[in-house]
């Protein structure tokens, strides 16, 4: 009788520690948003910490998604992301930004205007929706891949938005794969919009930043295909004298990378954001 009495207080102690965790966990809102621009419905998921309910605004990092994924690829794929909210006390706001378009406002494709829809659109609704931080320094944004482009793209042609941008694996320059990931359909074929690229490739808006204008960080593994031009941006950056982190260690373009590069994105966006 005493063990088994030993026994039922044991699980009803795990049960209490279990629903414990649960009620402190993170929670995941996947919500409809309106683009004016695209005249269409949105979804995007918003990652509310444990701490959320507790009245103060709250960072906002912004998680962009690369190409063929969509909203729901960051916390399906890396549920740790979830973790990380509650641990760094953000919002996490992961937004769909179409299967193939680079974030741009694609000047051949009105279906396609995903700078608007992200940084000004979406900001605006999740500022009305949710309690943030309503200044560029309790905003940061970064993505993988595709999505690496977008954040640095959005960020250094929207530094009134945002204060911090990341980048992994990302794109960071277009002009090499005029064949690639449907970027011809978005800007019109390399050969015919020679201009247009070089206006809409990362590595060529360096020009807007000055020192410390943005929180930098950029990192790609070394058998990433976009190794490179990763670290040609990092060159320039240097070049110009902006300051930013880069990292480059082993990895390729995978899921493997990123669920281990996150965290030290959002670690980065966390300290900003405590400065």
């Amino acid at each position: 009788m005493k063990n088994f009495r030993k026994k039922t207080f044991r699980l009803l102690a795990l049960l209490l520690i279990l629903q414990a965790q649960a009620a402190l966990a993170a929670t995941v809102d996947t919500v409809d948003t309106y683009s004016q621009v695209m005249k269409k419905t949105i979804k995007a998921v918003v990652i509310k910490p444990a701490g959320y309910d507790g009245g103060k605004p709250l960072p906002v990092v912004y998680l962009l998604h690369g190409y063929g994924d969509n909203y729901a690829g960051w916390v399906t794929k890396v549920k740790a992301v979830q973790q990380q909210a509650d641990q760094f006390n953000i919002l996490i706001v992961c937004p769909d930004g179409g299967v193939s378009s680079w974030y741009w406002d694609s000047p051949v494709d009105p279906a396609y205007q995903y700078e608007t829809y992200v940084s000004k659109e979406l900001v605006s609704w999740i500022d009305e929706h949710y309690k943030t931080i309503r200044d560029r320094k309790g905003r940061a944004i970064t993505g993988l891949s595709m999505g690496g482009h977008g954040a640095l793209y959005l960020a250094i042609r929207h530094q009134e938005v945002f204060g911090a941008a990341g980048s992994m694996s990302g794109g960071v320059d277009i002009r090499p794969f005029p064949n690639n990931w449907d970027m011809a359909k978005r800007l019109g074929a390399y050969a015919k919009e020679p201009a247009r690229w070089e206006a809409y490739t990362v590595i060529n808006l360096l020009h807007l930043l000055t020192p410390n204008s943005l929180a930098l960080l950029i990192d790609c593994g070394y058998e990433d295909f976009f190794y490179k031009v990763n670290l040609n941006l990092h060159e320039q950056l240097q070049y110009r004298n902006i300051p930013h982190d880069f990292t480059a260690r082993p990895g390729a373009h995978n899921w493997n990378y990123w669920t281990n590069s996150v965290q030290y994105q959002l670690l980065f966006m966390h300290q900003y954001f405590s400065r």
